[in-house]
């Protein structure tokens, strides 16, 4: 219950004014109130205010969440619908609830959440909305906690010691009795768990399980990062065991069940620094123009059966995860590095595709099975490469013609509607404490592009095989990766914003689409809005998840499409190779509610390694940033905000904030509807793609974050210049700072 205050309330607006007032009824859900008696909760006396109460009764009796009776007094409203879902916490405190059972997210004020937090998984009170509003409810039951532990730095008084959270998984310091830091240290980065949150306590109270080490420390912070997204510091000991018992070898029993490809030219095609070599390719000439080419990959499912401890953990992990200095591999090393490890020399047992192809890269016929291979040599890209180019080198000729047919493939798959994504990635050369010394970029090409093609068959031949249901014949439970077409609305939001650097979009088709997105991203190369653009095309596009329901891959242009190339570090393939060779064997149809529940999991488990490999990145060039303070580099605006604008630098793709405090020759004012920033006495524009000069000034190691400045606070001639200012730019960031605009979109399959 509110206590009467002896003073008026200010109030910042009548949205800070409704949601007090909705707290009221919310805390006496049973209890009727006029408007008077509210103003004396509330400790208002302005008379202003008062009828402020009375409008904003009835509005909110009209939209269903209060009831009138008798006339003038006002209870909380009874036709509640009740939704179950996910939380999704902004950095604000309030949320959404995300549920398959309704159209659009449901939004959940801060008040409202009673302790829920990100992920976790709720019952909600729904409230009546009408076409003005966004659905809006409250949280009635907690039913699953996302989890109980959280990362953050310790804080230590004479009186009393908290956790200040990192991230946005915990909105709320965590009290921490004396009893409880075991060992933690003022300025410490912990793990703490949450012990007690009592209903009528705003702070949780919690215990240190882990001391993580001071700020700044590469172990500490990357720790911290696994530990921010519940990331595995090691196996389990039965799993390790487990795995130290399978025996190296191959006997003569199993050898004579397999396909044997051990006298058939074969290699590897891999990263340098890789250790896990999960996919090979044979070659040999058939003559008239026709070769067989083999797609062998490693048979984890030959060592790892089903429910067996290696299992189970495997199948939690879901899949591998690759920070910056380390990987957390999905296997024991024992696995992922020896025994399924496709070594250049060693007998190795595979599940293979072989495919016949003539020279056009027809695929004339396709066999998949158990074989036994021997890798006769590995290439790193860059040795694949040269070869490429014209140096000489083992197996030229063997390289040469594999590359020739990729071409090919990759030429059919543009013509069927694929589009071509090719960002460059971030790399770090980092010294022997793990600091960054060098940014450079991975760029993806032939070499590396003749292994994709050769996997995409693969797995799009696997999916086709098991998919296409011929007739007479019952569909069979399989796992697909799927990727539904972009949501209509972001397209055009899209489509507007690129209008503004003279590009055109065609979104009569999904065909046409595809090839005006390829022609766009052929044509702003070398432009300073290059890597605006195509980050913001990879906004647009959905996400892509397992699903037992093939819907296609719209990226890739395929009606079927799978993974089962990678099964050392990716648990759908490990299913994909245990479906097919059950099928194969003339079993029957797997359970659907089991297979689509771990695809569900391999999913999510997807989301959270990109998180944290995004996160150990951005944590990366914040840290070679702090040694830059001062400097200035080139760079885009990335995303316009009410704040200020982001710039990603050019030459590490780094992105910062330029605050408008920074832009100190005029007054600044956010255009919302153009995504831009206009000064209100000079004019001068500051638009989404602009290329600037920024300059280092604070890198915030705790959050993350790089703040930049403009080197003379003076921008370059825009790519843009010229072009409409009044263009409806429906692109850039929102309100939350550091994230993409909030796509209000309904969470679907998504691909």
């Amino acid at each position: 219950m509110l206590k009467k205050n002896k003073k008026s309330r200010a109030f910042a607006g009548a949205k800070d004014l409704h949601a007090l007032v909705h707290s009221v009824f919310r805390e006496n859900p049973t209890r009727y109130y006029n408007y008077k008696q509210l103003s004396r909760l509330l400790g208002i006396k302005d008379s202003n205010v008062k009828r402020q109460i009375i409008e904003m009764l009835a509005g909110m009796a009209r939209e269903g969440i209060l009831s009138e009776a008798p006339v003038g007094s006002f209870t909380l409203a009874r036709r509640a619908v009740h939704v179950t879902g996910i939380i999704d916490l902004t950095a604000k405190g309030t949320a959404y609830l995300v549920s398959d059972e309704v159209k659009e997210d449901i939004f959940i004020p801060q008040v409202g959440l009673k302790h829920a937090l990100n992920g976790d998984r709720v019952k909600v009170a729904v409230y009546a909305s009408n076409k003005r509003r966004r659905p809006e409810g409250e949280v009635v039951e907690i039913l699953e906690r996302k989890r109980d532990t959280f990362v953050g730095i310790v804080q230590v008084t004479r009186y009393h010691a908290f956790l200040s959270p990192s991230g946005k998984q915990l909105p709320y310091d965590v009290f921490i009795p004396f009893a409880g830091l075991n060992g933690a240290k003022d300025g410490e980065k912990a793990v703490v768990k949450i012990v007690e949150w009592l209903e009528n306590q705003k702070n949780p109270v919690g215990t240190v399980v882990k001391v993580l080490g001071r700020p700044g420390n590469n172990d500490a912070e990357m720790n911290a990062i696994m530990a921010e997204f519940d990331l595995p510091v090691q196996f389990p000991a039965a799993v390790e065991r487990a795995a130290g018992k399978i025996k190296a070898g191959i006997d003569a029993a199993e050898i004579a069940r397999r396909r044997d490809f051990r006298a058939v030219t074969t290699f590897t095609i891999d990263p340098a620094d890789a250790k896990d070599f999960d996919d090979a390719l044979s070659f040999r000439p058939l003559g008239n123009g026709r070769h067989e080419v083999g797609v062998h990959i490693a048979d984890v499912s030959h060592y790892v059966t089903p429910d067996t401890p290696l299992d189970v953990e495997a199948r939690e992990r879901a899949t591998s995860v690759y920070l910056v200095d380390r990987t957390i591999p999905m296997l024991p090393e024992h696995l992922s590095n020896g025994l399924c490890s496709l070594r250049p020399g060693e007998e190795k047992l595979c599940f293979s595709a072989v495919f016949e192809l003539d020279e056009n890269a027809r695929v004339l016929s396709r066999w998949f099975g158990r074989t036994v291979i021997r890798s006769d040599r590995r290439f790193t890209y860059e040795e694949a490469q040269a070869i490429i180019d014209g140096e000489e080198g083992d197996f030229k000729s063997e390289i040469i013609t594999l590359d020739g047919l990729a071409r090919k493939l990759r030429e059919e798959r543009f013509r069927a509607g694929a589009i071509d994504f090719d960002r460059p990635e971030a790399r770090f050369e980092l010294d022997a404490d793990g600091k960054p010394l060098r940014v450079t970029f991975k760029h993806s090409r032939e070499a590396n592009k003749l292994i994709e093609e050769f996997m995409l068959l693969a797995n799009r031949s696997v999916a086709e095989h098991v998919g296409k249901v011929r007739a007479g014949e019952r569909a069979k439970t399989f796992v697909y990766r799927v990727h539904d077409a972009p949501d209509p609305g972001k397209l055009a939001d899209f489509s507007r914003l690129v209008a503004r650097f003279g590009y055109r979009l065609r979104l009569t088709t999904p065909r046409a689409l595809s090839t005006s997105i390829n022609k766009l991203l052929e044509d702003v190369k070398g432009k300073p809005c290059q890597r605006m653009i195509e980050t913001l095309a990879v906004r647009v596009m959905a996400r892509a998840v397992y699903s037992v329901e093939n819907i296609g891959h719209y990226g890739l242009a395929f009606d079927y499409y799978s993974h089962f190339t990678s099964p050392i570090r990716r648990y759908p393939d490990v299913m994909t190779h245990r479906l097919l060779q059950r099928y194969m064997d003339g079993g029957r149809a797997a359970n659907v509610a089991t297979c689509e529940e771990r695809c569900k999991h391999c999913s999510n488990m997807e989301q959270v390694a990109t998180n944290a490999e995004r996160a150990s990145v951005k944590y990366k060039q914040v840290e070679f940033f702090a040694g830059k303070i001062g400097e200035s580099f080139r760079g885009t605006i990335s995303g316009v905000t009410q704040w200020g604008f982001y710039v990603e630098l050019d030459d590490s793709l780094a992105e910062g904030l330029v605050s408008m405090t920074e832009l100190e020759d005029d007054y600044y004012e956010f255009d919302e509807e153009n995504y831009c920033i206009v000064g209100r006495h000079h004019r001068k524009v500051y638009r989404l793609g602009d290329p600037v000069v920024a300059r280092v000034v604070r890198a915030d190691l705790a959050t993350r974050q790089l703040d930049f400045a403009l080197a003379g606070n003076e921008r370059r001639e825009s790519a843009a210049a010229g072009a409409p200012r009044r263009e409806n730019v429906a692109a850039g960031r929102n309100s939350r700072r550091g994230r993409p605009a909030r796509e209000n979109t309904k969470r679907r399959k998504r691909s």
